[in-house]
């Protein structure tokens, strides 16, 4: 959703939003005829502009079914606020009415001994779904599926099989109601069909016979990035999740996968910048979060800066000697680090989307190096142009050495584009040999190691030419 179109909704309950207080002191009776025709999402952007306190009463002046929809649209800190706020009695027949995944996830960001309050005061066969939900981890296929899928044996008629699914539909509803899964005795899966296919389908044909045996399934262990990159690459709508034994567990919806690559981008983008991802929007999270997740690479970072000082004042001697040196210190460092940023983030990206694997390392160091030979010999030159250009228009007086100065920044330029692209697309795939994420090989990271380097670089050169010139 757009910027706009979100803001958008957000001006629509907050003109909603006072007409619902006036309707729950004088005639709260009303809300549900009064809001029947507002998404469950829209309602919930006014939910959360009540006050606190109001957010029970106005649930319960909805039907049961449509206060469990306006439910898992709710931001996931007002939602756990709501429900540890209200009665275990009073919230358990809502939690019951949400979806099986939504369900799980809501208990599951909550206070373990309230969770386990409303886990009593759900109905049994809702309890024992929940209950097995909350074994898999939140970041895998097991804790993002939802059991509500549509199945029928794989032996069954065509007509038996839409009579099954016409009856599922009329019980209640089914999240993943457009495919359909073929099973046999067990449990496995046998293969997959969409509704559609089985309304073609023809008449008196078994389901074996019309369902795709090639099913692309996912284990309820595997990681969410991997779910997100099947659905990415096979276009698929839901992704079915197995056991070992590849009996049918559940089903991955796409608007759950669209969720996993919004949460994954955005965690990739915050370890761009340096820090940890944050567990809660930024508005949401507190002081003591932001510091927390924001100080560690700080810390690191800061430290690492401090080398480069360390560096400068090493070679303190050449720099009063030759204060021209000085001049061109911003330059050298900072186009290294630029490289090394670009570098880092194509690679990265690149081993997010599975472009590129650990065997890969070495076809991209070569890339890498002719890349990084071409573009630090752009710059070079670029720079080594600029000192001639001050020079020959008066701008700075660089002495009658002022070409081996321009060499000196030109040829030390090369080097640190050189080093900091090769720095940049080798260190992602360290960090994941080493078990570490990736995206913590950061612009930041990168451009700390460049600094150094380019300072040692820089002055070392200057020592190999200018001898005996200008130091």
């Amino acid at each position: 959703m757009s910027p706009e179109s979100r803001e958008k909704e957000q001006s629509v309950a907050a003109l909603v939003a006072p007409d619902i207080l006036d309707l729950l002191e004088s005639e709260p009776s009303s809300i549900a005829a009064e809001t029947e025709e507002m998404h469950p999402a829209d309602l919930a952007d006014v939910a959360e502009l009540l006050p606190r306190e109001l957010l029970p009463r106005f649930l319960t002046a909805l039907p049961p079914a449509r206060a469990a929809n306006v439910l898992e649209y709710l931001q996931e800190e007002v939602r756990t606020a709501l429900l540890e706020a209200m009665d275990p009695e009073q919230a358990g027949p809502l939690v019951a009415r949400m979806t099986p995944d939504e369900r799980a996830d809501a208990l599951d960001e909550m206070d373990e001994e309230v969770a386990d309050e409303i886990l009593e005061a759900i109905p049994a066969k809702e309890r024992a779904e929940t209950e097995r939900l909350l074994q898999y981890e939140p970041d895998t296929a097991g804790g993002l599926m939802t059991t509500e899928f549509v199945s029928v044996p794989e032996n069954q008629t065509v007509e038996e099989a839409l009579a099954a699914v016409r009856a599922i539909a009329r019980g209640g509803r089914r999240e993943a109601m457009g495919t359909i899964y073929a099973v046999d005795a067990r449990g496995q899966l046998r293969g997959v069909l969409s509704l559609r296919e089985l309304l073609a389908a023809p008449e008196g044909a078994r389901i074996a016979d019309v369902a795709w045996t090639e099913v692309v399934t996912v284990l309820a262990t595997a990681d969410r990035e991997q779910v997100a990159q099947l659905t990415s690459n096979y276009d698929l709508v839901a992704v079915p999740v197995v056991d070992a034994d590849r009996r049918l567990l559940g089903v991955v919806t796409v608007d759950d996968v669209i969720d996993v690559i919004q949460e994954e981008q955005t965690e990739d983008v915050q370890k761009f910048g340096g820090l940890e991802a944050l567990e809660e929007p930024y508005l949401d999270s507190s002081l003591w979060d932001l510091i927390k997740k924001r100080s560690p690479w700080l810390l690191v970072l800061f430290v690492g800066q401090m080398f480069t000082a360390a560096a400068m004042g090493y070679f303190q001697s050449e720099i009063d000697a030759a204060t021209v040196l000085a001049l061109f210190v911003p330059l050298v460092i900072s186009s290294g680090g630029n490289s090394g940023s670009q570098a880092t983030s194509l690679i990265i990206r690149a081993l997010a989307l599975q472009e590129l694997g650990a065997r890969d390392w070495f076809r991209v160091m070569g890339r890498e190096l002719v890349l990084g030979l071409v573009l630090g010999g752009m710059l070079g030159v670029v720079g080594l142009l600029r000192v001639l250009a001050w020079q020959w228009m008066g701008l700075y007086p660089f002495g009658e050495h002022y070409v081996l100065l321009a060499s000196t920044v030109g040829t030390t330029v090369l080097g640190v584009v050189l080093f900091g692209t090769l720095t940049g697309a080798m260190l992602p795939f360290a960090l994941k040999r080493l078990g570490f994420d990736p995206a913590s090989a950061s612009a930041p990271l990168v451009a700390t190691l460049v600094d150094v380097t380019g300072v040692v670089l820089y002055f070392t050169v200057a020592l190999l030419l200018l001898r005996g010139t200008l130091l």
